[in-house]
């Protein structure tokens, strides 16, 4: 076995596209408009799988008899944002244990010095990294095996999670070339998230919104209802400055560039189109256009997550139905790994 990853051949399977997020607490705009709504695009142009990341979350504490509702949260939040489980595929990582097998046998294929390398298990664990589980460690091993084992194409990624799609593409191209099967993993290609891919916080433009975040003020949750929305919209931070005519004046402002580019991502619109309409206008004229186009487009989503999320059994129902859809794919890709590695019976 070698060390390093080689190249690999052109795929030439069926393209696909995966990805998921963690129910360890409530969505917000970011979510929203950095995934959720990306999401039910793709649903239209692609083979789509969607699933709630309910193993990646326990890599830090969850209280076990929250996590299966906030799983069902994610899943209302993906409905309520216009995913169709008639076109996508939508289900829990856990229910389909595929995952965890292939994570094992790529466990053994990525070595230790790649996983060295992964800056943000250097950001999660910070000083105490001594402390921090060994799944924290290993997540993005376990993250290739949710790729790999729909032979995923296309992963919708941000900033955040490039080295880890590097890695996925190092583990697929050593596995093929160990086990002498060229072409049986693709090497995933990051897809380009466009306008509202990283949102900022409300009381901190330099920093990412984040439902962990002590301030509730820092983030519109989907939740929230349009009064609410309408009130942190008016309370973001801001400067004293109007709203400059270009770009690169702009981009000097942190707080102006995220409400900006909140509106522009609401809006369907550039941020340059943005600023034609309201370069030298104050924020006393923008942010009750900011709310008001806010409101018209989040609280429907809120509403419709409370109306899901008083009918449980409808969601459960919807996730069963995903996870089978799910491991129908899913268990031939291990059964051929399976065979490719050696194990017995297979």
């Amino acid at each position: 076995m070698t060390d390093t990853a080689p190249a690999a051949p052109a795929y030439a399977g069926p393209a696909r596209v995966l990805s998921g997020v963690q129910p360890s607490g409530a969505l917000h705009l970011g979510n929203y408009l950095g995934a959720l709504v990306k999401f039910a695009r793709l649903q239209h142009e692609i083979d789509t799988f969607i699933f709630v990341a309910d193993l990646h979350a326990i890599t830090v504490w969850q209280e076990p008899a929250a996590l299966a509702q906030q799983t069902r949260e994610i899943a209302a939040a993906y409905l309520a944002a216009g995913l169709d489980p008639a076109k996508a595929t939508i289900f829990p990582q856990s229910a389909v244990p595929e995952h965890a097998e292939l994570a094992w046998i790529f466990q053994c294929v990525a070595r230790l010095g790649w996983l060295d390398r992964m800056t943000q298990f250097k950001e999660k664990s910070g000083k105490h990294k001594e402390r921090s589980s060994v799944g924290l460690y290993t997540y993005p091993v376990l993250q290739a095996a949710d790729i790999l084992i729909y032979k995923a194409t296309q992963v919708p990624v941000g900033e955040d999670q490039k080295q880890h799609l590097e890695l996925t593409r190092d583990i697929a191209a050593k596995f093929n070339h160990d086990f002498a099967a060229p072409n049986f993993f693709p090497q995933p290609e990051p897809l380009i998230q466009g306008p509202g891919a990283r949102i900022m916080s409300l009381r901190d433009g330099s920093a990412k919104m984040s439902k962990s975040d002590p301030s509730d003020y820092s983030r519109i949750n989907l939740t929230d209802d349009a009064d609410m929305i309408a009130t942190k919209v008016k309370k973001a931070r801001t400067d004293p400055e109007p709203l400059p005519e270009t770009l690169e004046e702009l981009a000097t402002r942190p707080e102006a560039d995220n409400l900006v580019g909140i509106f522009a991502a609401l809006d369907g619109r550039t941020k340059a189109q943005v600023l034609a309409d309201y370069a030298g206008k104050g924020f006393g004229t923008f942010k009750p256009a900011l709310a008001e186009l806010a409101v018209e487009k989040l609280a429907p989503v809120g509403e419709r997550m409370r109306t899901l999320l008083a009918d449980p059994a409808q969601i459960d129902a919807i996730l069963a139905a995903g996870a089978q859809r799910a491991r129908e794919v899913a268990a031939p890709t291990v059964a051929e790994v399976r065979k490719l590695v050696g194990f017995w019976g297979a």
